[in-house]
């Protein structure tokens, strides 16, 4: 078996926001990193695909789907105050969700341990029925649910690492038992959802897990919140497949959100290094990562590299930020959260 595959497409390139921070030049970078490193030739690169209307309808209502292509046609078009729509958009967007599809099912089926949906655009905000906060369709949503009704899997976990809750995601498998929803954000902050006491409801109760975050967290932070709360949670549900919506803007240097949190590329890279541990242990190793936030032009392909190294189970190469600089202030207490969060789960 080939260790990791690499799931990218020009066609991402095609979703033109203009000016807009969340650009083509995000995937670019990082291709450019990864294959002048020679990251690229230890990794398997098969094509993306693009997800059918069928595919993304498990997720969202068909005249969504409708209006995001016929959006896209009309563009460039503000679609909301903070995400644009082009020509290439619905492209990009459907190819993006294929190559998540694509990722999932090698993993299933035992083509590779684990890939890196290197994807555009992000998806984690999307709702079944409007786009939100730059996404369009649930990439990593849409994977989940055809992991469960496709491949033939009993449970499925999603881990999101990005700063920003993915309330889209959330709300997708509120009521699902057999998704659990993990995610680590800073709170209160964007989109306002995921407080820790939102756990999912019915079938789906405690089958939600938020770690609503102050801000100022770090690598340590990072790093105990996810050995003393989330491996455990894992270990617990043992998923059969573990998705990460991987968000790289809780990283220092973010321009858009890298103040409000303090993780670096090492940082993530052990978030990274920590799951692939889980999944060995409860999921047959299978893992599969897709892109969502991250914005500073250095930081987001080092920390694309350093999580892509880990899976290929090398050591990471040293980025040239580093950690963190140094603040005057003491770091976040955040046992009382930790505590509650445990407790309310049964930890």
């Amino acid at each position: 078996m080939t260790r990791a595959a690499l799931y990218y497409d020009p066609l991402f390139l095609g979703h033109d926001t203009l000016t807009h921070p969340e650009s083509a030049t995000r995937v670019s970078s990082c291709l450019q990193l990864i294959e002048e490193s020679g990251l690229g030739r230890r990794l398997a690169q098969p094509p993306c695909r693009d997800a059918t209307v069928e595919e993304l309808a498990r997720v969202h209502r068909p005249e969504h789907i409708e209006r995001i292509k016929r959006l896209s046609a009309q563009g460039p078009l503000m679609v909301l105050p903070d995400t644009i729509a082009n020509t290439g958009t619905y492209a990009a967007a459907v190819r993006a969700a294929g190559a998540c599809l694509a990722a999932t099912e090698a993993v299933v089926h035992g083509e590779y341990e684990s890939a890196f949906c290197l994807a555009r655009p992000p998806g984690h905000h999307a709702l079944a029925a409007a786009p939100m906060g730059f996404c369009f369709f649930n990439s990593v949503a849409v994977a989940a649910r055809h992991a469960r009704t496709a491949l033939g899997l009993e449970r499925v976990a999603i881990v999101d690492i990005d700063i920003h809750h993915g309330n889209g995601t959330q709300d997708v498998f509120y009521e699902d038992g057999s998704v659990l929803y993990v995610s680590t954000h800073q709170y209160p902050y964007y989109p306002g959802t995921g407080h820790w006491r939102e756990a999912g409801q019915g079938e789906g109760r405690l089958t939600t897990l938020n770690l609503s975050l102050p801000g100022g967290c770090g690598d340590a932070e990072y790093a105990a919140v996810f050995d003393e709360v989330i491996a455990p949670k894992l270990r617990t549900f043992r998923p059969e497949l573990i998705l990460v919506s991987a968000g790289y803007d809780a990283h220092f240097a973010d321009p858009i959100d890298g103040s409000l949190m303090r993780l670096s590329c090492a940082g993530y890279a052990a978030l990274v290094s920590k799951t692939r541990d889980v999944a060995s242990k409860v999921s047959s190793g299978r893992v599969v990562l897709a892109l969502e936030g991250g914005y500073d032009l250095t930081a987001l392909p080092w920390s694309v590299r350093n999580s892509i190294e880990v899976l290929l189970g090398e050591d990471i190469t040293p980025d040239p930020l580093g950690l963190a600089p140094l603040s005057g202030g003491r770091p976040p207490d955040i046992e009382g959260l930790m505590r509650d969060v445990r407790e309310l789960h049964g930890l």
